[in-house]
């Protein structure tokens, strides 16, 4: 993708997005519910994915942490299940907003991050297919579409950024926990500023390649210091250049999944240098986040593009007032 700010950036609004702004203007919100038979058998296969994981997750909690059973946190589950359910709507919020809460709840960066990585892997991974299935964005791979091609740029550049700081951070430099909640803060409360500016003024930004490359730094440096902090800045980045709501959301699910991956072996890699991780949260963060990461591509299909260009940055917004006080003075 070439810099173009007259034919590149009119062709990215017809290529990403053109199926789901299809969608929202031949269909009613209720004909958009109903689901194909074919698309509720490749649901049934999500399903049964779901139970192959958490057996894996046993397995391993019972190895690592030497745990006979799963320790289930009812609260956990729930605090999961809303911000995925958030995150994959609005591209934001699960890492965002999760992760400080959990440090206040008394957990441990050591205990948040790799685990937030993890979780962020398996659920945007499934969220990304689940929202080509629904038909909020179109994925092709032979070739590669635009919408394609906009998650390997966000992928690879936030991967290697991640890679980076997680090293620097966990294995070259010791930063302390304030340090690390105050940046996860401080990032969101400048992307809920952004949010607001753009709701507030509602200016059409012209599609610039170059720019979304800084985002991607940004956001997987983020992503790699404090398990968050990566939707805001893909998600609004995104609408700034011109990409349609639902399919903004739905490029920030998959590319953060992909991210996550790289996270989450960094992370492995790092444990031979004698870093602990503890997967005490795994089971709660999964079970709450895996549904959510099914349910929430379905809302994004079903309720109309025009209340998404409203929610996405009001709730950045939000995250941005909240983040003052659950980051900064923790």
């Amino acid at each position: 993708m070439t810099e173009n700010p007259t034919d590149e950036s009119s062709g990215l609004r017809r290529n990403i997005g053109s199926r789901a702004e299809q969608l929202d203007e031949e269909r009613s919100a209720f004909e958009r519910v109903r689901l194909s038979r074919a698309t509720l058998k490749r649901l049934a296969l999500v399903g049964a994915l779901y139970v192959g994981i958490l057996v894996a997750i046993y397995v391993t909690v019972a190895q690592t942490a030497g745990r006979a059973e799963l320790q289930i946190i009812p609260t956990v589950i729930v605090i999961a299940f809303v911000f995925e359910g958030l995150d994959s709507s609005a591209g934001m919020g699960f890492g965002t907003a999760l992760a400080p809460l959990l440090f206040i709840l008394g957990y441990e960066p050591l205990q948040v991050v790799p685990i937030l990585l993890l979780s962020e892997m398996l659920t945007g991974l499934v969220a990304g297919f689940v929202h080509h299935e629904f038909d909020n964005v179109h994925f092709e791979l032979d070739p590669s579409n635009d919408a394609t091609k906009l998650v390997a740029l966000f992928a690879t550049i936030s991967s290697v950024a991640v890679f980076a700081s997680i090293v620097l951070v966990y294995a070259a430099v010791e930063l302390d926990t304030g340090l690390i909640k105050t940046y996860v803060g401080s990032v969101v409360v400048l992307m809920g500023a952004s949010g607001l500016i753009r709701a507030k003024i509602g200016t059409s930004f012209t599609y610039r390649p170059k720019l979304l490359v800084g985002f991607a730094v940004l956001a997987g440096v983020n992503k790699g210091i404090g398990g968050g902090g990566y939707g805001p800045v893909i998600t609004l980045g995104q609408l700034f250049s011109g990409v349609y709501e639902k399919s903004a959301t739905a490029i920030t699910t998959l590319s953060e999944g992909i991210v996550s991956l790289v996270g989450v072996i960094t992370f492995f890699l790092i444990t031979i240098h004698g870093v602990s991780i503890d997967p005490l949260l795994l089971p709660s963060i999964f079970i709450g986040g895996f549904f959510a990461a099914v349910l929430a591509p379905f809302l994004v299909r079903v309720v109309p593009n025009v209340v998404w260009k409203y929610v996405i940055p009001g709730y950045a917004f939000l995250i941005g007032i909240s983040a003052i006080a659950l980051g900064l003075d923790v």
